[in-house]
């Protein structure tokens, strides 16, 4: 929402401090990487995925940039801004109001899902795929939500990554890095809301997967509304 400023424009400033905290250090991440990228202050090359960097020449912060690195400032960079910060916040701001130790363990999940498969398809740049994870999930859980893509047809939410994924192919970006994050969306999807009701139905004694552990809620501060995982007994 914009936010009038004291001449009358748009205060950037209170829109930037409205934006929830993870979703707000996320978009900050991003911003100043493409930032230093386009300065000439950091090197691309210096923050891709590369799994022998990493794991033979411990060059580990490649874990963590190759999620903050959108491309150069483009179209596509603004595109995937957007994205990033409206999706980011709706869900951090509606299903997990109050549970940012879930929202944090939502984005663990996406990161080493990701990580995991990365080398299998040989990706390089993994914050596209992390976007996508999020629009996927938060249109789940929000299906009768009808959209417009630019005022020519209207769709339900969660067909909304899949229009996406067709608005980046003809942007010329590739098909694989967009569909990695629609799967592990789908996946983080069925473990969190499916598998509960599943496990209740059927009696198993694991009733929820995706439970934060103690140490992340107490870091996120939700401990208070801690809850362990809780166990059927027959």
């Amino acid at each position: 929402m914009d936010i009038p400023a004291a001449g009358g424009g748009f205060d950037f400033m209170s829109w930037y401090m409205e934006i929830p905290v993870v979703s707000r250090l996320y978009f900050t991440g991003a911003f100043l990487t493409t930032a230093g990228c386009a300065l000439d202050i950091i090197s691309p090359f210096s923050l891709y995925y590369n799994f022998d960097l990493i794991f033979s020449q411990g060059q580990i912060w490649r874990l963590f940039t190759t999620y903050l690195f959108f491309g150069m400032f483009s179209i596509d960079f603004l595109f995937h801004m957007y994205f990033l910060v409206r999706y980011c916040r709706l869900l951090e701001e509606g299903d997990f109001r109050g549970r940012t130790a879930n929202f944090v363990y939502m984005l663990l999940f996406g990161i080493v899902s990701m990580t995991f498969v990365a080398p299998f398809f040989s990706v390089h740049f993994l914050g596209s795929s992390l976007t996508f994870m999020m629009t996927y999930v938060w249109g789940r859980r929000n299906e009768h939500a009808r959209m417009s893509f630019l005022g020519v047809f209207t769709f339900r939410a969660p067909y909304l990554p899949w229009v996406m994924l067709g608005f980046s192919v003809l942007l010329g970006n590739p098909v694989t890095i967009d569909v990695i994050g629609i799967l592990v969306g789908h996946m983080y999807y069925f473990l969190e809301y499916v598998y509960p009701v599943l496990a209740d139905i059927r009696g198993w004694q694991v009733k929820r997967i995706m439970e934060p552990p103690k140490l992340l809620h107490l870091l996120c501060g939700t401990y208070q509304g801690y809850q362990p995982v809780q166990l059927h007994q027959d």
